[in-house]
């Protein structure tokens, strides 16, 4: 078992949970964001050659954010082990959120609790028209309307309690996929092999996610390879979300489920963590003119929002359990096991230097500091 990789999930963990997230002006993924700020902008007029632009953008810098945060961790282990494993648990807590992203769910479906809740209880009809009156006070519906465009992007004027609820339960589930799933399994993946390469894996999907949230527009030419790009990262970390929130709900069958309603929204990921939520919880979640899941349902009320938070709680906490087995059990692991029992310790070693691009120092402190594999 990868003793280090284990550590480093643990501390990334309290981290989250004690902090929550940094502030945007000392979040290193606020400041990836800004860069994607600068380059989304027209180069050009021609549509094509936008494409061409952003498949550079796409391609550099996601990478150029791994190098340099594997280069950091790399040079944190030339320090000491010790330094090095924090780097990394450092990298694991700024690349994913859990802790923020039910905080800001349950902050948007309390403020939506009125006293009564018509909508929720009937349905919004099939075109899901507001109800007037369904809510309660107009002042936490803005209050409401204010924090769920910390999940969502959609426009949030005119949307009932129930509507925004909905907005909040689907964001609920799509981040679980995107801001914690992915870049931890990323990470656990390579964790037995090289830090450097785990924390550099992290970060590029990180990157990734982050560059399809911001140019992945139908508008935007130049967020085109972005998107596509996305989809493909994303395609087994939204399936595996999709089956922890059917864990966490005690309810394998809502996967089956989802499958009617996975494919409804226009991502090919999206709609397999947002769907199986709907059908865990029994409820209707919809986007205005964009989608419906779980169609037969009714919209989520107070209490369903509370009960989505729980799962996804619950799931998140899953998938850092996920990543430890990942981190014990992967091929790396194997592979190195494999090699130290034959005496073949270059294999292990030899992997990690080639697989970093960065370079490690010596196979003893990669054996003994780093990869911390159990012997017998």
């Amino acid at each position: 078992m990868t003793l280090t990789a284990l550590a480093i999930l643990g501390l990334a963990i309290s981290l989250d949970l004690l902090i929550g997230e940094p502030p945007n002006a000392l979040h290193p993924v606020a400041w990836f964001g800004r860069v994607v700020g600068l380059v989304d902008r027209e180069w050009t007029t021609d549509e094509r050659g936008l494409r061409w632009i952003g498949l550079i953008i796409a391609v550099a810098l996601p990478l150029s954010a791994a190098a340099l945060v594997g280069a950091v961790v790399e040079g944190a282990l030339e320090i000491h082990p010790m330094v090095g494993a924090v780097a990394a648990a450092l990298v694991v807590f700024l690349t994913t959120s859990l802790r923020r992203l039910l905080d800001l769910t349950r902050e948007v479906v309390d403020a939506t609790d009125g006293d009564v809740d018509v909508e929720a209880e009937i349905g919004a009809g099939d075109n899901g028209d507001h109800v007037p009156g369904d809510d309660g006070d107009e002042g936490d519906l803005e209050t409401a309307r204010t924090l769920v465009r910390g999940l969502v992007g959609r426009d949030t004027e005119g949307l009932s309690g129930a509507q925004l609820r909905s907005a909040a339960v689907e964001s609920a589930g799509e981040n679980l996929s995107d801001g914690l799933v992915a870049p931890l399994l990323a990470f656990a993946a390579f964790a037995p092999l090289s830090l450097p390469l785990a924390a550099a894996a992290a970060t590029w999907v990180k990157g990734v996610n982050t560059l399809d949230s911001m140019l992945g527009y139908r508008s935007k030419p130049i967020g085109t390879a972005s998107a596509r790009l996305d989809d493909a990262v994303m395609w087994i970390p939204a399936r595996i979300s999709a089956g922890l929130l059917a864990l966490a709900a005690l309810d394998p069958r809502s996967l089956v489920r989802a499958r009617a309603w996975a494919r409804v929204p226009s991502s090919p990921n999206a709609g397999w963590p947002m769907a199986t939520l709907a059908c865990a919880l029994s409820v209707r979640l919809e986007k205005r003119g964009a989608y419906v899941l779980n169609a037969d349902a009714t919209l989520p009320t107070v209490d369903d929002g509370a009960r989505a938070i729980r799962i996804v709680g619950l799931a998140g906490a899953l998938a850092f359990g996920l990543a430890a087995v990942l981190a014990a059990y992967s091929p790396a692991v194997a592979a190195i096991e494999f090699a130290q029992g034959t005496g073949i310790d270059e294999l292990g070693t030899g992997a990690a230097t080639v697989g970093t691009g960065i370079g490690l120092r010596d196979r003893n402190a990669v054996s003994n500091a780093i990869l911390e594999v159990d012997r017998p």
